[in-house]
């Protein structure tokens, strides 16, 4: 499979919710972006919230977050807790501050906002998660984008918030032709 020029690294921690993460996966990948799936933990094996192993191509402190155009935070319980990582957080704001992509879907825009990153920034999130972001103006979209931040508000916003990626990363052409390719009902 030849990939575009663009990376996309995905953050898998034990719990994570496998739609909102695979999903965005194997959409950007159809999309010809190169995603790169990471375990935050020491092992290759991340487990899903729902007891799904994925395979994961690296650990953490393999790769250079420098080469990423953009990270991808996957919501689900306990997932988010768990990316709750002081290594997450640095490739975030290291992202983040260099203008490159933070996306993050259902409970995963909770870390963001922690972070101080969505400080009077449009965003949405999982909703019964709203009360955990302050500062923000939360549109109750199934997408929301500002500036270099996409938030999503979770499984049943997976394909919207994938195909958003697709759109910012190439264009919304390639957006629509991965949709109609999905046979996925706008």
């Amino acid at each position: 499979m030849k990939f575009s020029m663009k990376k996309v690294t995905v953050l898998l921690a034990d719990g994570f919710e496998e739609i909102e993460a695979l999903t965005v996966v194997d959409l950007l990948r159809r999309a010809k972006v190169y995603v790169d799936t990471v375990s935050i933990t020491d092992d290759y094996t991340v487990r899903g919230a729902h007891g799904i192993p994925v395979q994961t191509e690296d650990l953490i402190t393999e790769i250079d977050f420098k080469e990423s155009d953009m990270i991808v935070l996957p919501g689900g319980m306990p997932g988010t807790t768990n990316l709750k990582d002081e290594n997450v957080r640095k490739a975030v704001q290291e992202a983040y501050d260099d203008g490159r992509y933070v996306a993050a879907i259902c409970a995963a825009p909770t870390i963001l906002a922690d972070m101080g990153l969505l400080k009077g920034k449009r965003a949405t999130c999982y909703p019964d998660m709203e009360s955990e972001i302050e500062d923000a103006y939360l549109t109750g979209a199934p997408v929301a984008t500002d500036e270099n931040i996409i938030t999503s508000q979770g499984v049943g916003t997976a394909i919207d918030f994938a195909l958003k990626l697709i759109e910012v990363l190439i264009s919304e052409e390639k957006a629509v032709e991965i949709a109609d390719s999905i046979v996925y009902q706008r």
